[in-house]
């Protein structure tokens, strides 16, 4: 596990095309802003286990299935 330290409005980045951003830190809680493509799922780890319990698909979708607004 690789541990980093951010300040707010820092930001990480994983590959070429996900940011992670510290957006508030306060009240024994820590916010962040998540910019990734549309094909890059972003979960909350407890949905995200949720959903695997109950068998519902977490792969990621398909490039040609993403509606573009």
């Amino acid at each position: 596990m690789l541990i980093l330290s951010r300040k707010r409005g820092q930001s990480i980045m994983i590959g070429d095309e996900v940011e992670v951003r510290v957006v508030d830190i306060g009240d024994g809680k820590v916010r962040l802003g998540v910019t990734n493509p549309a094909w890059v799922p972003v979960h909350q780890r407890e949905r995200y286990e949720a959903k695997r319990c109950e068998g519902v698909s977490t792969a990621p979708v398909k490039p040609e299935r993403v509606l573009v607004r």
